[in-house]
């Protein structure tokens, strides 16, 4: 049975994307069987993985909204074990439409239950928000991986994401739990990042992520060729920060 992992903080630029992307690809490189699952309008992650969005015939909208078959929305990567069901423009509008939905909180639960036993990890990456399509990504979530970038207003709003995977936990989903909070975008000459980092650490103790996701330039420019860091440049920092996560997370499932 695949655990299914959310990416979700509903602040922007946070490194949401770039952590999924390139867990994802992190953990198909340790021989793991990954679906990716694009919430996201904006579409970053199927671009990130090279998927031509203007040439889609099927993404997650139409799964969603037209009750399209989830496998029908699943595009290989360059990656072997790693696949991805690709998001579009169109979803900006569909929390509207699902607004008729019945049951419209479990719309994404139903659509994976048929694939889920055919991956070892489906990772959601969610919109910044905390719209109707975070509140399916969360109730379809075993657990949810929380980015935090070392920033000032980094804590800024999470008291807000806390509350809402509360609520979720009480009324949707009693089986989610927080995976971890991954620090992104460290610096550590910068003393603010260091300060960041002790405050989450203070804050949040054994729930911090030990791997911390650091600025790296290799990083930022792989998206732009829709390859994830480690086939872009597999000795950059990005790229081992990323495997470090990926044998983090394999560990604590051994663990269990």
């Amino acid at each position: 049975m695949g655990k299914i992992i959310a990416l979700a903080n509903q602040k922007g630029g946070v490194g949401k994307t770039t952590t999924t992307i390139n867990l994802a690809a992190s953990l198909a490189t340790m021989e793991k069987s990954v679906l990716v699952i694009d919430a996201d309008p904006q579409a970053n992650a199927s671009s990130g993985l090279g998927v031509d969005i203007q040439q889609l015939e099927c993404s997650i909208y139409e799964c969603i909204i037209d009750g399209a078959d989830i496998r029908d929305a699943i595009y290989t990567t360059d990656i072997d074990g790693l696949d991805i069901v690709a998001s579009h423009i169109n979803l900006v509008g569909a929390e509207i439409e699902m607004l008729n939905l019945e049951n419209r909180e479990n719309v994404l639960k139903r659509l994976l239950d048929p694939v889920r036993s055919e991956y070892d990890y489906i990772l959601i990456d969610c919109s910044p928000s905390l719209g109707l399509i975070t509140v399916n990504a969360l109730t379809a979530a075993d657990s949810v991986i929380i980015p935090v970038q070392c920033e000032y207003f980094a804590l800024e709003g999470i008291s807000k994401l806390l509350n809402t995977i509360k609520i979720i936990k009480s009324k949707l989903n009693p089986r989610l739990e927080i995976e971890g909070f991954l620090l992104t975008m460290y610096d550590s000459r910068l003393r603010l990042a260091n300060q960041i980092y002790d405050e989450v650490k203070r804050h949040f103790q054994e729930l911090v992520f030990k791997t911390v996701i650091q600025r790296n330039v290799k990083l930022s420019e792989s998206p732009s060729h829709g390859i994830p860091v480690i086939l872009y440049d597999a000795e950059s920092n990005g790229a081992k920060n990323h495997l470090a996560l990926a044998k983090e997370i394999i560990s604590r499932e051994e663990k269990e």
